[in-house]
């Protein structure tokens, strides 16, 4: 009996010592594992020529290693006594939106580590950023010589027409409509992932930063939303209703209101940091830059003011002008009631070229790789060559285009008054 309990005593020993070899074996194989060739990137997540620091590890000592964006060579190191290096690389210009392959190869060692990077351009808000300047520097998939290709990949119904302009970030397309709702829209298919419905009609164009989208409504509010959920956040009532577009930087939303002023609110909580009484309503969403807020109003008048404390820095008067223009290439873009879009010098307002579409045109315009995009009153979407004005597609919606189009990876969104969000795409591309 003892003899056999002893016997049984060694079988479990023995099974003791095989399971402690063997966690052993695979704990040396994780560190072994963890102190292979691998590397980290600052960021995983921007537009073309973006900076990226690479951090690598797990090399061989003193030895050179290049970097590749795909099969681009972007950098190159040479590690230290530990087997570390550290790079700065740009993402190459023509890197197409999508996943690209960021490699390290050590030249001694052959020892490869690869991360990925995803090229993606966000069109965060009216007119694309804070300047306001209808301009998108990073697109690279149309181009003059094929945008005439363009064709209708998606469009969404909502339950009202469609003033707001389109924007795009994360993934998502953010659109609002005069049935009272915020949409966000998957940017691929064009399925919706929530919508916020406000006390009214919205025809103000949504901003998305730091993970919340900002919209203003005619229920006299402005909103902010989280960006992924739709979750409200905080809301802001002002005297009147909000058409204009708000504008966000530095931790400041800036939105203007049909009670004649222009609010700068806290952008986590809301509250007011001040506000600015012009000469009438302000339609106009405000553009930031290098520490002053430019806001126009229906009376006329064109204000600079400081950011921080709203102190007015000097005002102009000018005619009443519907659409907003856009700066690219210095070139001056602008639609007109006359039906006309103007190309003008940014230096001295002489005229490039006109091009004249079948209705007058409050839509904004928006230029990409040499391509102006604009929207009629004649129910068309157009794109213009950005140098010669000459048209090199349209498309007829079913009502008024005065949503500004937003163009970001190779997608034309626009909104019109039959009530569609709209996103175009060349053939074959996703």
């Amino acid at each position: 009996m003892r003899s056999a309990s002893r016997s049984h005593l060694g079988l479990f020993l023995l099974l003791l010592v095989f399971a402690s070899g063997l966690g052993l074996s695979t704990s040396l194989r994780g560190v072994a594992q963890a102190a292979g060739p691998h590397i980290g990137l600052s960021q995983k997540v921007g537009p073309p020529t973006t900076s990226v620091q690479v951090n690598g590890a797990g090399f061989g000592h003193s030895e050179p290693v290049l970097v590749d964006v795909d099969t681009t060579q972007v950098g190159a190191a040479t590690t230290d006594a530990t087997g570390k290096f550290v790079v700065r690389i740009t993402v190459p210009k023509s890197a197409l939106p999508g996943t690209h392959a960021v490699r390290a190869t050590g030249q001694s060692s052959g020892l490869t580590a690869l991360a990925l990077f995803l090229v993606q351009v966000d069109w965060t808000q009216f007119h694309f950023g804070l300047h306001h300047k209808g301009y998108n520097p990073y697109e690279n998939v149309l181009t003059p010589s094929n945008v005439s290709a363009l064709t209708r990949d998606w469009s969404y119904t909502t339950g009202g027409s469609i003033v707001s302009s389109p924007a795009v970030a994360g993934g998502l397309v953010y659109v609002s409509s005069a049935d009272h709702k915020l949409y966000a829209l998957h940017a691929v298919t064009g399925t919706r992932k929530w919508s916020y419905t406000t006390g009214y009609t919205i025809y103000s164009s949504p901003a998305v930063a730091n993970g919340v989208v900002y919209v203003g409504s005619d229920d006299y509010k402005l909103y902010a939303l989280d960006a992924v959920t739709g979750a409200l956040k905080w809301s802001y009532t002002t005297g009147y209703t909000i058409y204009s577009s708000p504008a966000v930087a530095n931790g400041v939303v800036y939105v203007g209101s049909f009670d004649d002023k222009l609010y700068a609110l806290d952008a986590m909580t809301g509250a007011l940091k001040w506000s600015y009484t012009t000469g009438g309503y302000v339609l106009s969403s405000p553009a930031v830059a290098n520490g002053v807020v430019y806001v126009g109003s229906v009376g006329g008048q064109l204000y600079a003011l400081d950011a921080m404390t709203g102190a007015l820095k000097w005002s102009y008067t000018t005619g009443s002008i519907g659409s907003s223009p856009a700066v690219a290439g210095g070139v001056v873009y602008v639609g007109s009631a006359d039906n006309k879009l103007y190309a003008l010098d940014a230096v001295t307002g002489t005229r490039k070229w006109s091009y004249t579409t079948g209705s007058f045109i409050q839509s904004s315009p928006a230029v990409a790789n040499g391509v102006v995009y604009v929207g009629s009153s004649d129910d068309k979407l157009y794109a213009l060559d950005a140098v010669t004005g000459r048209r090199k597609w349209s498309y007829t919606t079913g009502g008024y285009i005065e949503s500004s189009p937003a163009v970001a990876n190779g997608v034309v969104y626009v909104g019109s008054f039959d009530d569609n969000v709209y996103a175009f795409h060349l053939p074959g591309m996703s």
